[in-house]
């Protein structure tokens, strides 16, 4: 796949192996268009409802071990794209959403009218994959730009 003009690149991330791997995919992607085009790489985390619930309603960070621990593993997963952006100067916007993970990523991807998503193949065993499905299955199956699946 090859960029030629600035695009819009969502990349899903969870701090998996897979996710970094795709990360590093998604700003080398944007990298391609140059200083001319410029892209942009919009990094999707996404916290599962229940997370989110118990973190709303704790105290401030100063006071709450649990929130600092959240901040922590934000920072910790963000710093793979913060990385390699960094490193070739492409633009990065960093967003935490609370969801389902597929319906969130593609969510961004339409508000931000994304050319394509990149994200990383699922890490789940075959059975998990079958009662479960799988975020990268979703999202290819729905998605209304192209996604680009990293293994």
């Amino acid at each position: 796949m090859m960029l030629t003009l600035g695009k819009k690149i969502v990349v899903a991330i969870d701090g998996s192996p897979q996710s970094d791997k795709a990360a590093e995919e998604a700003v080398r992607l944007a990298s391609v268009s140059g200083d001319r085009f410029r892209s942009v790489v919009y990094a999707v985390f996404v916290l599962p409802p229940q997370e989110s619930l118990v973190i709303d309603y704790l105290p401030d960070a100063a006071a709450n071990p649990r929130r600092c621990g959240l901040r922590e593993t934000k920072r910790r997963i963000f710093s793979v794209v913060e990385k390699v952006a960094g490193e070739v100067g492409v633009e990065l916007e960093q967003m935490t959403v609370v969801g389902d993970p597929a319906e969130e990523i593609l969510r961004v991807a339409e508000e931000k009218v994304a050319d394509v998503i990149v994200i990383g193949s699922s890490g789940k065993g075959r059975l998990r994959r079958v009662l479960h499905g799988s975020t990268s299955a979703k999202v290819l199956q729905h998605s209304r730009c192209s996604v680009y699946l990293v293994r």
